[in-house]
């Protein structure tokens, strides 16, 4: 196991400075935007692109790029917009944004996707289960952004039970507040519906597999009641896939979503990288898409650990 998880963060670092090299390389054989007009902030830009190297070839360019992020943990400064802050420093400002948002939805989603799915296998090929089926498919079939807009014109445009734009600090006075948190609901219902989809569907998929195993009959042969029998042996294997999947969802929190967090001005850090695109500031760009990559694969490793964690008979990397 020891050796496994060495390997997938070997593998995992690898695989982040590929993608990193090929962005870079792709991100400077494009023009360079012109500076704006910023004032004293001008020269601080200048300074910078001169500390990155930006008259000299590409790959100097990037190990620039890579020393100044190891030695001064410099990610640079924003050129397009945010001119003359810190990346990083604007990065952090707008995460608990995107963390707050995104785990409001996973902390809904995770008891309503597992309580449908056991509902659903227990109500197995019965008008319930088709049901609950059905509003699956729906519900997967379709992007986020449709909910959102729907949810838009629902909730907070026709019925104005909510406001259409997440609420500012200076109006809510705490991230954590009660009207913040009345504003983020839209977002929350948005960004719910698939992820509830999801576990529902695995959840009733992987019960009903175990509710039909020789070892349930052996349990109720035993004496162990139906709920006994469900709740002792069938759960506990059912959990053994789903539980990756809810430490994974934990983990993308940071991500949060780029479409849904537009549509609701969301000041997280999904918007900064759309807005980074749009604006062609590479330097939120290459930081931001570092960001979400490491995300990505740091997740990956999580729920592949994490099974042999959960169940002792798996045993990652090994050879019989």
């Amino acid at each position: 196991m020891t050796k496994y998880v060495i390997k997938r963060i070997l593998l995992m670092f690898l695989t982040l400075f590929v993608i990193t090299v090929m962005c870079f390389v792709l991100i400077k054989l494009l023009p360079l935007p012109a500076v704006r007009e910023m004032g004293k902030d001008i020269n601080l830009v200048l300074m910078r692109r001169e500390k990155m190297g930006y008259n000299r070839p590409i790959m100097v360019q990037f190990f620039l790029y890579l020393k100044n992020i190891f030695t001064d943990w410099d990610w640079g400064v924003g050129e397009q917009m945010y001119e003359g802050l810190e990346i990083w420093d604007v990065m952090m400002q707008k995460l608990p944004y995107t963390v707050v948002v995104n785990l409001y939805s996973i902390l809904i989603s995770i008891p309503l996707g597992l309580g449908l799915g056991i509902y659903a296998a227990l109500k197995k090929n019965k008008w319930q289960d088709t049901v609950i089926s059905t509003m699956i498919m729906v519900f997967i079939s379709v992007p986020s952004y449709v909910y959102a807009f729907l949810v838009q014109y629902i909730f907070c445009f026709k019925l104005n039970w909510f406001p259409l734009q997440l609420a500012s600090l200076s109006q809510a006075g705490s991230l954590f507040s009660g009207k913040m948190f009345v504003s983020m609901i839209p977002a929350i219902m948005s960004l719910s519906f698939g992820v509830i989809a999801g576990f529902t569907r695995y959840t009733r998929a992987e019960l009903s597999e175990v509710l039909t195993g020789d070892y349930m009959l052996l349990a109720r042969t035993k004496g162990l009641t139906k709920a006994q029998a469900i709740s002792r042996h069938a759960m506990r294997n059912a959990m053994v896939v789903i539980l990756p999947m809810i430490f994974g969802e934990f983990i993308g929190i940071l991500g949060g979503s780029m479409i849904i967090e537009n549509i609701f001005g969301i000041p997280g850090i999904g918007n900064l990288y759309v807005n980074s695109i749009n604006v062609r500031d590479y330097n939120f760009f290459m930081a931001l898409n570092i960001f979400y990559t490491l995300i990505g694969l740091v997740s990956g490793i999580v729920i592949d650990i994490s099974y042999g964690f959960i169940d002792p008979r798996i045993r990652m990397g090994s050879k019989k």
